[in-house]
């Protein structure tokens, strides 16, 4: 039986830099890279401020901003701006960061907008539509009510890509506390119309108001059964109509098809056969 002798390899640990030592685990560099999300289209990382310039005792008389903002190409570029105080500076590069996020491809509307920036463009779309007639004037009455009353002062401030469905959907259960359920259906019409719209402009790829729950309310007039004063009327006048008679609805009343009663009973709530007019 042969005899194995077992090879020790040793790695050889070199400071040269054409000659990089081999690991086995990433560089800090490589996994900082791949661990980081990309800046989204639009925005900017944090701001970093230095001393620019000294006077001749060594005091700070200008500062230097600076931040990584990601444009509407896909690259990242450095925007810096000066102040005489570190304050000033990092006022002066928030405010050119806010301009350029303001300028995308259309021009119009980006996802760092306020959302009453959006809301102003919505409200004018649909101005234009009351104006062609595919609209109503009432409609627009009661969504400016809406704008005013509700959605402006608990959402208007936010930037658009702050809009989540988690923070809208609570925005409307409080509405609905607070307003009933049709005045918080209105809202949720104008916001998905809203964010919509800002999905056409590219400010925003999802319409975060597609995942909110329904607005649900009890009906107004929920189903009952006939009364036997009411099932007697309804026969009686369904057998006295000659339309009636000939789609064999006198003979349906005394159906014991639930399917069938219930189709009576809306039938009936909708005539009101009860009426003097109907008799």
């Amino acid at each position: 039986m042969r005899h194995i002798t077992p090879i020790r390899i040793v790695a050889e640990i070199s400071d040269s830099p054409l000659r990089p030592a081999l690991s086995s685990q990433p560089s800090q560099g490589w996994r900082h890279d791949m661990s980081r999300p990309p800046l989204p289209i639009g925005t900017w990382g944090s701001i970093s401020t230095r001393v620019a310039k000294t006077d001749e005792k060594g005091k700070p008389v200008s500062y230097l901003s600076k931040a990584n903002f990601r444009d509407h190409d896909g690259h990242v570029r450095d925007v810096t701006a000066f102040g005489k105080t570190k304050t000033a500076a990092e006022r002066a590069v928030l405010k050119k960061l806010q301009d350029r996020a303001k300028t995308n491809q259309s021009g119009e509307l980006t996802a760092m907008h306020k959302i009453n920036h959006l809301l102003d463009l919505w409200e004018k779309r649909f101005e234009g539509m009351v104006a062609d007639g595919t609209r109503s004037p009432t409609s627009l009455d009661t969504y400016r009510r809406a704008l005013k009353n509700h959605i402006r002062p608990a959402l208007g401030e936010l930037r658009i890509v702050e809009a989540t469905t988690p923070r809208i959907d609570t925005v409307l259960a409080k509405i609905k506390t607070t307003a009933g359920a049709p005045t918080a259906k209105t809202c949720r019409a104008i916001l998905s119309g809203a964010m919509k719209l800002a999905v056409r402009y590219g400010a925003i790829s999802v319409n975060p108001v597609y995942e909110v729950d329904a607005i649900e309310a009890p009906p107004k007039n929920p189903p009952r059964a006939l009364i036997g004063e009411e099932v007697t009327l309804l026969r009686k006048s369904l057998a006295a109509d000659e339309r009636a008679v000939q789609a064999d609805l006198p003979d349906l009343t005394t159906s014991a098809n639930p399917a069938a009663a219930q189709a009576l009973h809306q039938a009936f709530e909708d005539a009101d056969l009860l009426r003097p007019s109907a008799q």
